[in-house]
């Protein structure tokens, strides 16, 4: 698979009164990158979604290296690191122009309705 980033510039609304960015908004853009990504891929959540498959973050490590700041321009990049047969473990990395602001180890799961794990999609499973 070829290098995925998204793009996203940080807003006021995505700062605390220093015009830092709020620790917690890193997850929604980490989880706006992977729904791009899968999109890319041919991956429609929705739609596996309306098909009763669905997805869980199953575990997922953070580490904060650096701060961003008001009307920076970050970049959240994606890695597939392995799939396993429930299971997708990815990587992925938040950086501005200079600096490491955070990288993220992350294993999403597929469950059914009733969030009982479910087999991958073919689709996913022809990442590899």
């Amino acid at each position: 698979m070829e290098n995925f980033y998204k793009e996203k510039k940080i807003y006021y609304h995505d700062t605390d009164c220093g015009g830092v960015v709020y620790y917690a908004n890193y997850l929604k853009y980490m989880e706006e990158a992977w729904t791009d990504f899968c999109l890319k891929y041919g991956v429609n959540l929705k739609e596996l979604a309306e098909q009763g498959t669905y997805f869980v973050i199953a575990h997922i490590e953070v580490d904060y290296k650096c701060s961003a700041h008001y009307q920076d321009v970050i970049k959240i990049f994606t890695y597939v690191e392995k799939i396993r047969r429930l299971s997708v473990h990815y990587s992925q990395e938040i950086k501005n122009a200079e600096n490491l602001l955070v990288k993220a180890m992350v294993i999403w799961a597929c469950v059914d309705k009733d969030f009982r794990p479910k087999r991958l999609p073919d689709i996913i499973r022809s990442w590899k």
